[in-house]
């Protein structure tokens, strides 16, 4: 049978791969060079998810999510040596924000529905943001690494909060028309810079246009690549 670890156990491996006498591969990294790997299994998560819903095999999950679980314990254990915090400041921390944030749940306001507590959720968090003296503007909150279309959606949200979704909808189909009418001129250019500028914008408008339709664009995309990738497979 084989042998069952918990929490601390995990912990304690993790301190002793980045010991003195632990893995030097493990001992080489930082939270820098670690950046590319959490990447990486949080998209092998997304397959795993992916691979259940249409299998029902759950083992590919249940491993992917303890890698991605590894990337949490080994930046933790980084900045425990650094003297910043550790994995019980980050459970802890994560623990009170849920609370803090669900006090339909553990305080006396109520929500009713899903959207009602996103409202309650986002309503928190900007009050959280005041309390802090955060300046960063809504549109600078939304990180840079996220993947592009997804990351034009949010701040198209963020900016389009007051314009009604069936005018949205027509302007950025507007849009998409004029940018593909530049770009029919463009046809036989030597200089792409203006060419970039133009699909840059046909892609935003996509997205745009995702977001009026309640899509999410990555999701949208991958599925149309998946169904290509069939199409040719069986040609």
């Amino acid at each position: 049978m084989d042998k069952k670890y918990n929490f601390q156990d995990l912990t304690n491996i993790i301190e002793e791969l980045r010991s003195e006498h632990g893995c030097p591969w493990d001992r080489a990294q930082t939270h820098k060079s670690l950046m590319p790997y959490m990447t990486e299994e949080s998209a092998e998560v997304l397959a795993a998810i992916r691979i259940f819903s249409k299998t029902g095999d759950f083992d590919n999950l249940k491993e992917e999510l303890g890698d991605v679980l590894l990337q949490v314990m080994l930046h933790s254990q980084i900045a425990k040596e650094e003297n910043h915090f550790t994995i019980d400041d980050v459970i802890g921390g994560i623990s009170q924000k849920m609370i803090r944030r669900h006090p339909h749940v553990f305080g006396n306001l109520e929500a009713e529905s899903s959207q009602q507590a996103l409202k309650n959720w986002e309503e928190i968090k900007k009050e959280e943001k005041q309390e802090k003296n955060l300046r960063v503007s809504d549109l600078r909150e939304i990180p840079i690494e996220f993947p592009a279309l997804l990351r034009g959606q949010k701040v198209l949200t963020n900016i389009n909060k007051s314009y009604e979704p069936v005018n949205n909808l027509t302007e950025s189909i507007q849009s998409i028309e004029t940018q593909l009418g530049v770009l029919k001129q463009l046809d036989k250019a030597e200089d792409f810079s203006e060419v970039k500028i133009r699909v840059g914008q046909l892609l935003l408008e996509c997205s745009n246009i995702a977001r009026v339709c309640k899509l999410n664009p990555e999701q949208v995309l991958q599925d149309r690549i998946e169904e290509e990738i069939e199409r040719f497979e069986q040609a």
